[in-house]
């Protein structure tokens, strides 16, 4: 069992990333919790409990859980047809619970199948939705909620409509205005932020946040029609009191656990989840500049802790998420600390400060969104994967196009079933080469032997004549399927109705031949 205390002494990168993260979770985390028909406060729990809990208890060092836009269809399908929010939070309980039954069963490790053309298209594509998604937030126009990343929302408003509409509606001067200055901002910085000095630790999506307030209170001076109003600004539910806080929190009612809306809820919540997480934290281990590996199983393990915690208290179901994960990865946060800092600053700020929070401009954050989905999906991703050859490239695009045009978890599978086809199409080409000269015969295996290559074994030993020396050479193998071992037992068999001496060469010759002494037929191994 890992320790659940990080390691302190990376914390000269991790304190900054950890800001950045709790920045961009901010939004999201009450924009998932509007689309999915919750209370806004439900958000902002499973942020913290995806920070500071599944932060302590996950292996990995840099993924971000929290609430997800891939559960928002699912989350509000349950809570509108269960007779209470308490009950749906029982429904969270039970989902975290059969997680921790998946991680016992090794679950995790289907993971690891997925293709890494897959992987990068899922990361391409969130980068292009986070993109499209927030141009009509930095412009003003804010009727959609963060954390929306369907392509088609539920009244038919498309990613691309939604964008039309709000550049061709009266756009908000002073919502561009912030935006534009914010971006310039953060390009600049990338490139102009030192190396060394104290003002290396600035992470730019705080000043950015700095620019947003300052500057809409600027506006609000010298020119107040350009002024953003509230529709404009973050919006965190406010207690009156520190001691009213408490009073944000919801619990579950158990009373309804034999009912069947709220295990199929359940169960549909904690495969959906276990699957958008083991994916994320996949993702994640992609782009870790340390290349370090998480064990999944372990993973889904601290997701199903989470779970149990946030449905406890109130909140939505928790999962790794890609948008919070790659920001975490781009301010080049070292370890796990960071993501409990996040989720840290996440419960200080509401409790504390919610007031000065709610003076944040989504147009602001609309440009931390936009810069870190640049970063995903830079131009050079896809000249890289195009100059790899078509077997990356197709399932790379079509999972790009897949996700940007349905939504995260219907083009994954759609993206699955394209890179599974060129997968069995590699291995469908030629495994097995075949000469003769005279009575000298070859067949050798170029690499491991499935059964979709028994015709092709097949037809090379059909092709043997009588009285050959064949060499069965199998030394660049490492792996027979038993189908192929059976043909080749098959064949030595017969081949002493044919006088064909055969000789077997390789590692696995021994344990591949089981007939070694046919009679009236000579069998060797080299």
């Amino acid at each position: 069992m890992p320790t659940l205390i990080p390691k302190l002494t990376t914390w000269r990168a991790d304190l900054p990333a950890s800001i950045v993260v709790a920045l961009v979770a901010l939004p999201l985390c009450l924009g998932v919790a509007l689309a999915s028909g919750a209370p806004l406060f439900a958000g902002i729990i499973s942020g913290i409990v995806g920070g500071i809990a599944v932060g302590l208890f996950s292996k990995s060092p840099l993924s971000v859980s929290g609430p997800a836009a891939g559960l928002t269809v699912i989350v509000l399908t349950a809570i509108e047809s269960m007779p209470s929010y308490q009950m749906f939070l029982m429904a969270v309980v039970l989902s975290g619970i059969l997680q921790i039954c998946f991680s016992l069963t090794r679950a995790g490790i289907l993971s690891e199948f997925v293709p890494s053309s897959v992987i990068t298209g899922m990361l391409a594509a969130i980068g292009l939705i986070l993109i499209l998604k927030q141009i009509p937030h930095a412009v003003g126009f804010d009727r959609e909620a963060e954390g929306i990343f369907e392509f088609t929302t539920a009244n038919g408003i498309n990613t691309f409509s939604r964008i039309f509409e709000s550049l061709s509606a009266a756009v908000t001067p002073g919502a561009i205005l912030i935006a534009s200055v914010s971006l310039a901002f953060l390009f600049w910085w990338d490139g102009a932020k030192p190396k060394d000095g104290p003002l290396r630790f600035v992470p730019g999506p705080l000043v950015v946040v700095l620019i947003g307030i300052f500057g809409n209170m600027l506006l609000g001076a010298v020119k107040p029609d350009w002024q953003l109003q509230a529709t404009h600004l973050v919006q965190v539910p406010i207690t009156q009191t520190l001691s009213q806080f408490p009073s944000l929190f919801t619990f579950p009612d158990f009373s309804g656990i034999t009912m069947g809306i709220v295990w199929s809820s359940a169960v549909t919540l904690a495969i959906v989840a276990s699957l958008e997480s083991l994916l994320s934290v996949k993702a994640v281990d992609e782009i870790d500049p340390r290349r370090r590996s998480t064990d999944k199983n372990w993973e889904l393990m601290a997701q199903g802790g989470g779970n149990i915690l946030s449905g406890l208290i109130g909140g939505l179901p928790v999962t790794s998420v890609i948008v919070r994960s790659s920001a975490n990865v781009d301010a080049k946060a070292e370890s796990k600390l960071s993501t409990i800092l996040h989720g840290f600053w996440l419960l200080v700020s509401v409790a504390l400060i919610p007031a000065v929070l709610n003076l944040i401009p989504l147009s602001a954050l609309a440009a931390v969104l936009i810069a870190t989905g640049y970063k995903l999906t830079k131009p050079k991703l896809y000249t890289e994967r195009f100059k790899q050859g078509w077997t990356q490239f197709i399932p790379f695009v079509v999972t790009v196009a897949a996700i940007l045009f349905t939504d995260l978890l219907e083009g994954i599978v759609i993206g699955l079933a394209v890179g599974f086809v060129f997968v069995v199409a590699r291995n469908f080409r030629t495994a097995i080469t075949f000469a003769c000269d005279d009575e000298d015969c070859l067949v050798r295996a170029r690499r491991n032997l499935y059964f979709i290559h028994k015709y092709e074994l097949q037809k090379s030993l059909a092709k043997v004549p009588d009285n050959a020396n064949l060499l069965i050479d199998l030394s660049s193998t490492s792996y027979v399927d038993l189908d192929n071992v059976d043909i080749i037992n098959a064949f030595i068999k017969g081949a002493q109705y044919r006088g064909i001496t055969v000789l077997i060469r390789g590692d696995l010759a021994m344990r591949t031949v089981k007939l070694i002494n046919a009679p009236q037929t000579e069998v060797r191994f080299a």
